[in-house]
């Protein structure tokens, strides 16, 4: 799959609770080198400490790596380009870089227009400091609206097993050859249904619901969160499952 210009493996890691540890930095470096080729974080994320953890370990980042990071999230206001500007230069401080591979507007601002946010954005894109612009928890419409202001390289929207409201999303992404990056998609894996499907595979039912998650669309890039070497390497082993037809309309 490509983010942009860059393949990557169709496995990423979520580091929402990443804090910045010297276990951690060894993690990272432990995870990229089984494969994981897309690391996601945000301004947000541990109160910075996951950028931070992010920037001892992979600065400067590795070939065919992409760092993905995200500004604009904590409530009405925190989409206005000025607020966006600081927590971008912020991040590059922290992920201790002058290029950021993907950049998110984390939640579309009620007070500010999408347009505003992103276009703030772009300029960052049009400096060559940011390779590629997502947008994360937003409709058909609103992906719509962005497209008009700047390209979306990706989607990132609350989706896995249990949680489908975003079908329609998907489904557009696909269609348009925008990456989509579901947030929590190990959620619904302790279901009766994947635990089932898991035992015939001699899989985890966590590896199941990645897998349907892989299969539910060609433009699906899972970012599963794990601070495990083992679990890394275990999430990557999805890319080898393969669902029958009838396991995969089982779990739809």
């Amino acid at each position: 799959m490509k983010v942009g210009s860059v393949d990557v493996a169709r496995i990423g890691l979520g580091t929402n609770r990443l804090r910045h540890t010297p276990e951690n930095v060894a993690f990272l470096r432990v995870a990229v080198d089984a494969g994981i080729c897309m690391i996601d974080t945000a301004h947000s994320y541990t109160s910075g400490e996951s950028e931070e953890t992010i920037g001892a370990a992979l600065s400067p980042v590795p070939a065919g790596v992409i760092v993905a990071t995200k500004g604009g999230i904590g409530g009405p206001g925190r989409g206005r380009p000025e607020v966006l500007r600081d927590e971008i230069e912020q991040s590059f401080a922290k992920l201790r870089s002058d290029r950021i591979g993907l950049y998110y507007l984390h939640r579309v601002d009620p007070e500010t227009p999408i347009e505003e946010s992103l276009a703030a954005i772009a300029t960052y894109v049009d400096e060559g400091r940011i390779g590629h612009v997502g947008i994360s928890e937003v409709t058909v419409e609103q992906i719509e609206r962005a497209r008009r202001v700047v390209p979306i390289a990706a989607v990132q929207n609350h989706y896995n097993l249990s949680e489908r409201k975003h079908e329609a999303v998907v489904d557009y992404c696909t269609e348009h050859g925008i990456v989509f990056v579901p947030f929590f998609p190990l959620r619904g894996a302790e279901r009766p249904e994947p635990a089932a499907i898991a035992r015939r595979h001699g899989v985890t039912p966590q590896q199941v619901a990645l897998a349907w998650l892989l299969r539910r669309s060609p433009m699906m890039l899972p970012i599963p969160g794990t601070l495990s070497p083992a679990h890394a390497r275990e999430n990557l082993k999805a890319l080898d499952l393969t669902l029958t037809d009838a396991e995969f309309a089982a779990l739809r």
